[in-house]
């Protein structure tokens, strides 16, 4: 059996421009060094030691730490045509060398190694599962006049099957710094996947829950997933059911003993690579906005003319107290939004941390007290860098956050895989 391959999105452009360090193999030639690519084709290293640099690849596409940065990759460089015009550029990279990059992108690698262990697992799992889904989906966007439901998935991933950026999961190639504490967890784990009832996980990851994990259905179709329900972060157990209005608004504006409730700085750089950690107020935060701010924001984000917007009105949270609805009141119109991703969308330039959060208003402003950073669903990577250097180990951080699933071989669930 051999080593599945992926193929990972890079970016798309009118032209792919390339350095080929050492010699790679394409439409018949030999090539080395910069070059200026604008067709389809197939380039394979031709060296054990050969890799390609990328110029100015985009991470972190519309969330605040947005940048450019060149990036260097292993494996062999395809081009593909994209829909819209210009070039895809795809990596075809095996995926235990995929998951050394994702380990290192997503965390630091000098992280403790059973968070390693951990994060090799669920990278694994997530990645196959997207390629071999065992819950097919069992709803669909619903958008009318007034309202507008919709989740992001792998849509946009026709032509490849991850993308290397926040999207799907960081891969930055080999531009971020490994070592050999990475490939000692990728290989004490090597193969070894997370199943429930004996059928694949979907292992989804994000920084910080907030204090309370979020159900699967909340974020992406109304499909549940068993493994992925409300689990607490907190040091005792959340009180009480936080889809409930009054509830979620006490535990949102407290701010409870946590996993991920932490200023440890060690433990953070694991977790929050040096663009990360321009968060800082991930556990608990606050934004601001005028009415005329947040009126201008809203029309720019949706594209929709709300007029001056008058209200922000929760209808349905989450287990973990994320809005999954939301009525936005104008005074031209009212719109029901959700799901989650949606609505931190329109209510940020990037995207608001979660969508945990309470509305307050003063005589001026709109004020949006939150909790946690990003969907919520899954393994909490802050509560998990905590467990880990509080001494757990990555079976006992995998059932924390993934109750009821097992650990068993990618080959046994998929066949022709290590």
């Amino acid at each position: 059996m051999n080593d599945f391959i992926l193929r990972i999105g890079i970016y798309t452009r009118p032209e792919i421009r390339v350095r080929f360090h050492g010699p790679y193999r394409g439409q018949g030639q030999l090539l080395e060094g910069a070059q200026c690519l604008k067709s389809a084709a197939l380039y394979e290293p031709a060296a054990d030691d050969a890799y390609f640099e990328l110029e100015q690849v985009t991470i972190g596409v519309n969330f605040h730490w947005q940048r450019n940065e060149n990036q260097c990759f292993k494996g062999a460089l395809e081009l593909v045509a994209a829909p819209e015009g210009g070039w895809i550029a795809v990596n075809r990279v095996p995926l235990e060398v995929y998951l050394t990059s994702v380990i290192s992108s997503e965390m630091s690698a000098e992280s403790d190694m059973e968070l390693l262990k951990a994060h090799a697992v669920i990278s694994r799992s997530w990645a196959m599962y997207q390629l071999f889904p065992t819950y097919p989906p069992q709803a669909v966007p619903d958008a009318t006049d007034s309202r507008l439901i919709r989740w992001y998935d792998r849509e946009g991933h026709q032509l490849f099957d991850l993308c290397a950026d926040d999207h799907c999961q960081r891969y930055q190639g080999i531009t971020r710094q490994t070592n050999p504490q990475v490939e000692e967890a990728i290989e004490a784990t090597r193969g070894m996947v997370l199943a429930y009832d004996n059928r694949l996980c979907d292992a989804r990851f994000y920084k910080c829950c907030g204090g309370a994990t979020e159900a699967y259905e909340s974020a992406w179709d109304d499909t549940p997933h068993p493994y992925l329900r409300r689990v607490d972060d907190t040091r005792t157990p959340v009180a009480g059911d936080l889809r409930d209005e009054a509830t979620a608004s006490r535990f949102i504006r407290q701010a409870p003993e946590a996993c991920c409730n932490t200023r440890d700085h060690r433990i953070l750089s694991q977790v929050l690579n040096h663009y990360d950690q321009e968060t800082a107020d991930f556990y608990r935060w606050q934004v601001r906005y005028t009415q005329a701010q947040l009126s201008a924001l809203v029309a720019r984000r949706s594209g929709i003319d709300f007029g001056e917007i008058q209200d922000l009105i929760p209808l349905k949270r989450g287990v973990s107290g994320r809005i999954i609805e939301l009525r936005i009141v104008g005074s031209r119109r009212s719109l029901v939004v959700g799901k989650e991703l949606e609505i931190r969308k329109w209510l940020s330039e990037s995207h608001l941390y979660s969508s945990a959060f309470v509305v307050d208003r003063d005589a001026t402003d709109f004020i949006l007290r939150g909790a946690g950073w990003g969907h919520g669903v899954g393994l909490c990577q802050i509560g998990a860098a905590v467990m880990a250097a509080e001494g757990a180990g990555y079976r006992q951080i995998l059932q924390h956050y993934y109750p009821g699933t097992q650990l068993c071989p990618l080959s046994t669930l998929i066949p022709d895989t290590l």
